[in-house]
């Protein structure tokens, strides 16, 4: 076992070795276990659930730092993490020790006993018996995968449920349209609940719109509850009683304004159902001092940016599908009108996503691409594999070993500063923030 490993980590490996990683779509496993476990789930302070394909994290990130600016004491459970297992867990606010990510997962290990089981699935759990045990005012949580069978649907109620924008990704689990994903996601909404909806494309947002009828839910909708808009220099949300006056998000791209909006009626929405107070100025604050890592990132400083020419910028991108790809090239097409640079990728992907159509985007925008491995799956695509690809949609693509090589490689060609976006995947985003030096914290 490498010696950088904590108790947890090494503990959590151990679980991967007997049982498998990916998705198994149900929730009877989960039934068991909890039960096992006294039914943690059914004692978690209020929750907001979150769905979606796009934008669910950065959602999650600014209603953690709106309700946090509001003097909230908040758990968080997000996947997949970046650097280390304890992202996934952030507890009162601060990401979970060892010893009690350790003790956690060694008692949900024990009541599973060998009884088969996803390591997310455990990881669920160990999140519940997390947020049940630590007093908080409320959890955010995100879903893994889908939303109707997703493990974390065995939560029974919710303050809020969130349905972020809706597109094609997952298509073996979820669908080959965005309706069939969107019943899917829509699987979170409760009986009678609340459901803020984001901006959606026609045919996701009727069969949300049709499941949250079915339930009987109350709806907060982007574009008829709530209008979000850009205007000298300040994010305008208004809805039928009250117009939020808040600063840009600090989160980069066009994309974030959605999110940010999508946020704010998250915690409007669950100040209402709860009583709990979220002042306007926490809203100010929450949207000025959100963070989350590896989605359009600034990598102002680190190891990775010394090796470009100086004067060059650094970017970082987990995105993976298409719609996270025209919405970094939204962002760098309005970089590139007010700051002109050549811009350069490195990408690295997994086999499981659509490579072609990630790279389309890109196409009138990029100098060229270099590919690398993501050296923390066994499922990347080889590197020349991946550059044939970006080749086949006009950009100019080569290969490099690793990140740090496709720097070298970038430095050595250009004697101007450059902008260089590393993207293509979480898990090299992952390997990029600890080779650069600046983890997630």
């Amino acid at each position: 076992m490498p010696p950088t490993l904590s108790t947890a980590e090494a503990r959590i490996l151990a679980l991967m070795e007997r049982h498998p990683p990916g998705f198994d779509l149900g929730l009877e496993r989960m039934e068991r276990l909890l039960a096992a476990l006294n039914d943690p789930h059914k004692r978690l302070p209020p929750v907001i659930h979150v769905a979606g394909t796009n934008g669910k994290g950065s959602t999650v990130a600014f209603c953690r730092a709106i309700a946090e600016s509001a003097g909230l004491r908040v758990h968080v459970d997000t996947s997949p993490h970046l650097v280390r297992w304890h992202e996934r867990f952030r507890i009162a606010g601060t990401l979970v020790d060892d010893d009690v990510l350790g003790d956690a997962l060694e008692r949900v290990d024990a009541a599973n006993g060998e009884e088969p089981i996803t390591v997310f699935e455990l990881l669920t759990v160990v999140a519940f018996l997390l947020f049940a045990e630590h007093p908080a005012d409320l959890c955010l949580i995100e879903v893994g995968l889908g939303g109707r069978l997703d493990c974390t649907n065995v939560i029974e109620d919710s303050a809020v449920s969130v349905i972020t924008p809706v597109s094609k990704d997952h298509e073996a689990f979820l669908g080959d349209t965005p309706a069939k994903i969107a019943f899917e996601k829509a699987g979170i909404i409760k009986r009678r609940g609340q459901v803020v909806i984001a901006p959606q494309e026609p045919s996701a947002l009727a069969t949300i719109e049709q499941q949250a009828a079915r339930q009987g839910a109350s709806v907060v909708r982007a574009g008829e509850h709530y209008f979000a808009q850009v205007e000298a220099g300040r994010l305008l949300v208004e809805t039928d009683d009250q117009l939020y006056d808040l600063p840009l998000p600090r989160l980069a791209g066009p994309h974030q304004i959605e999110n940010a909006a999508t946020a704010v009626m998250a915690m409007r929405t669950f100040a209402r159902v709860t009583g709990t107070s979220i002042p306007h100025v926490a809203m100010e604050a929450g949207l000025r001092t959100a963070d989350w890592p590896a989605r359009m990132q600034p990598l102002s400083r680190g190891a990775l940016l010394a090796l470009l020419p100086e004067g060059s910028d650094l970017w970082l991108d987990g995105g993976h599908n298409p719609a996270a790809a025209r919405r970094a090239c939204e962002f760098l097409a309005d970089l590139e009108e007010r700051e002109p640079k050549p811009l350069v990728l490195i990408a690295g992907m997994l086999n499981t996503k659509d490579t072609t159509r990630y790279f389309e985007p890109f196409a009138d925008l990029v100098r060229r691409v270099i590919t690398v491995p993501v050296p923390s799956s066994d499922a990347g695509v080889p590197p020349d594999d991946l550059a044939e690809t970006a080749k086949a949609v006009g950009l100019d693509a080569t290969t490099a070993a690793d990140v740090g090589g496709a720097l070298t490689m970038i430095a050595q060609s250009e004697n101007v500063p450059v902008r260089v976006l590393i993207c293509g995947s979480l898990y090299l985003a992952g390997t990029v923030l600890a080779l650069n030096g600046t983890p997630p914290t």
